[in-house]
Formats: structure tokens, C-alpha cells, sequence
């Protein structure tokens, strides 16, 4: 039988071959950018992202509803789809897609990862400070949110809410290639805010943006130091999970498609 009569068998497996396609047309150009647009992007995307910890910690401060401020924090996601700016978690499936599928190395997938993830934190550092200076009746609501997550302790349980949220955020980006409608995408973002922000998950992004808000008032129980040694706790928790919650599964159903010899890979390098 035909690779691709194999590829097509089963309910959704034409919409699963589809979607991996997509991915390798889109992880592509992502992984050979210059590097002045891999920082622009990269930068966008900590300032999205601030603007949805802005509404965060407004909507916590002004109702003290976790639940409600996760679902505020959407703003960042959906200005993140729609800008078309980059997010370190969001550069786990669809890279690592890409160079399993051999049209990218593993050297251009580490410089985007560590190029994304620090423009991502100065660009958030940046929005922070504007916010905190902006709006300095949120000062108090900021510093406990930093020290909420920077004084979690490297324990299994916080371990669990990285790979958690490295696992959520990337099934965000799973949904959003696996329809090409944008009214999906845009609720595949809101849902995905929710769940991250709403029920605490740890996300090293979003949270270090948050401790920067905190940091920025000068009055929190933790310090740069502090920050760092969280950061690295909860960049290996992400990874963890985005690589094997979302990611390897995904690999695995989509194995026909990704091989080097496949007729649809060939025909987009």
C-alpha cells in the first residue's frame, strides 16, 4: 500500500497529515530568519506578553480572582497570535518538527530557543517597568505575585506545575495547527490563558515578567539571584513538558509525513 494511503487511514489522520505539513512549511523560514528579525520577533513577544501580565495583575488587584486574571492574561496570547511575534514555549513543536524532518539542523533550533528566550525577558523587563511606573497602585498586587512564584521552592510539586505549563503552552500551539480557522485559533488562545495563568501554572516567561513587576517596585522578599535560580528550575520544567507531553507524542503520529523521504517534506525544502 502507499505511504500516503497508510498516512490517510483512520478517522483524522488526512487532518493530522495536513497539520504536519503546515508545521514544516511554517518552522522553515522560523528556523533560518536573520538574526535582526529573530530579535524583533523575539522582543514583541515579552512585550505581548506584558501586556497580558498587565491585565493580570490589574484584574487580580481590582477583584482578587485568580480565575478572573487568568482569563485577563488572554490578551497576551491572542496579541501574540495575531502579531505574529515569537514565545520561547511556543518553539517546541513546530521547530523541533522541522529538524526531525530534516529541514533544519540542531544548531539553528538552540539559537532560536536561547535568542527567543532572553529577548523575550528584556522585552518583558522593559514593558514591566513602564506598567509599574504607570500604575503604581499595583505595586503591592505585583510584588506578592513575584514572590508567590520565586519563593515556590525547586520541590517535586512545583517541578510538576513547570512541566505542566510547558505542556499546556505548547498544546496551545498543537490547536492552532491543527485548524485554519482563526475564530479557533483565537479560542485555542483564551482557553490555553486560562488554564496557564488562572489555575498557576509555572510558564518562565509569564512569570519572570511577573517577578519583574515586582522587582521593579523595590519592595519584594527576592532579588535578581533569586529570579535566576527559579528561571533555570522552571526553563527545564517547560522543556520537560512541552518536548514530552505535546511534542514527542505528536512526533510519533506524525512520523510519515516528517521522514526525510516523504514526497510533501521534499517538495517544501
Amino acid at each position: 500500500m502507499p505511504q500516503d494511503d497508510r498516512i490517510m487511514r483512520g478517522p483524522g489522520e488526512r487532518r493530522v497529515a495536513e497539520a504536519a505539513e503546515r508545521i514544516v512549511a511554517e518552522g522553515r523560514p522560523r528556523l533560518h530568519r536573520t538574526w535582526t528579525s529573530l530579535v524583533a520577533t523575539s522582543l514583541l513577544g515579552g512585550i505581548d506578553v506584558g501586556v497580558g501580565v498587565m491585565t493580570l495583575l490589574f484584574v487580580r488587584h481590582e477583584t482578587g480572582s485568580e480565575l478572573l486574571a487568568g482569563l485577563a492574561f488572554s490578551v497576551g496570547l491572542v496579541a501574540l497570535l495575531l502579531g505574529h511575534s515569537e514565545l520561547f514555549t511556543e518553539g517546541f513543536l513546530v521547530p523541533v518538527a522541522t529538524v526531525i524532518a530534516g529541514a533544519a539542523t540542531w544548531l539553528d533550533l538552540a539559537r532560536m530557543w536561547v535568542t527567543v528566550l532572553v529577548m523575550n525577558l528584556i522585552g518583558g523587563w522593559v514593558f514591566t517597568w513602564l506598567v509599574m511606573q504607570a500604575y503604581p497602585d499595583l505595586h503591592r498586587t505585583a510584588a506578592a505575585s513575584g514572590a508567590h512564584f520565586v519563593n515556590g521552592g525547586c520541590t517535586p510539586g512545583t517541578f510538576c506545575l513547570t512541566v505542566l505549563g510547558g505542556g499546556v503552552i505548547t498544546l496551545m500551539t498543537r490547536m492552532h495547527h491543527g485548524t485554519e480557522s482563526m475564530t479557533g485559533k483565537i479560542t485555542a488562545s483564551i482557553t490555553t490563558a486560562f488554564v496557564l495563568a488562572g489555575l498557576g501554572l509555572w510558564h518562565s516567561v509569564l512569570d519572570s515578567l511577573i517577578a519583574f513587576a515586582g522587582l521593579h517596585t523595590g519592595g519584594t522578599s527576592y532579588g535578581y539571584v533569586d529570579w535566576l535560580g527559579w528561571l533555570a528550575w522552571a526553563v527545564l520544567g517547560n522543556v520537560v513538558g512541552g518536548l514530552l507531553l505535546t511534542t514527542a507524542l505528536r512526533l510519533v503520529r506524525s512520523a510519515p509525513v516528517l521522514s526525510e523521504d516523504n514526497p510533501a517534506v521534499r517538495a517544501g525544502s
